[in-house]
């Protein structure tokens, strides 16, 4: 059909990737390494992932942080996903993880209130943090910390973070299923 003036739209392969890996996985597209300052975003238009931001010295992401493709959450975006597993991967790594739960939270800019929440997940390869199945397997020190990075990350950014709460895999799996709905 070509030269008869017929377009077909392009899909980038992120957007061919479905959200469940199986019955009990998710797929996670990482978008900024671990220990990374720089924030890297998926740009659907071009099907590349573009810096989004740079984070101050002295501030860099403490797990891999991604989204689930195929939802869309609350705040218009995919599905947020911090990324629990031994190694930080790369920007659009595909990878096969493990709900553990989700920090509940809204984000206020501009006086407008926006919910945005982060699933908990553990790669399904992971070895150190295998046995990890709920954020209560988690040490109270580490959820403090999460919570202050997502506070400190708003903060540059012109927002506030208010976590709402730290809830289990079940949450977590509603969140993600009206997600995927929506």
């Amino acid at each position: 059909m070509a030269g008869q003036g017929t377009t077909r739209k392009k899909i980038s392969p992120v957007n061919r990737v479905k959200p469940l890996a199986s019955k009990t996985t998710i797929n996670v597209i990482v978008e900024t390494p671990k220990g990374k300052r720089n924030k890297f975003r998926f740009d659907e238009k071009l099907g590349l992932f573009r810096l989004g931001k740079v984070l101050p010295a002295g501030s860099a992401f403490p797990y891999d942080f991604g989204f689930v493709p195929g939802t869309q959450a609350e705040d218009g975006d995919p599905l947020d996903v911090l990324l629990i597993m031994d190694e930080s991967a790369y920007p659009g790594c595909l990878v096969a993880a493990r709900l553990i739960g989700v920090l509940e939270a809204e984000q206020v800019e501009d006086g407008e209130t926006t919910r945005n929440d982060r699933l908990v997940a553990v790669a399904e390869e992971s070895h150190d943090h295998r046995d990890l199945r709920t954020l209560r397997d988690l040490c109270d020190d580490l959820l403090h910390e999460l919570e202050h990075f997502f506070k400190s990350y708003n903060e540059i950014a012109g927002r506030e973070f208010k976590l709402l709460g730290a809830r289990g895999p079940k949450r977590a799996r509603e969140i993600l299923n009206e997600c995927i709905a929506r």
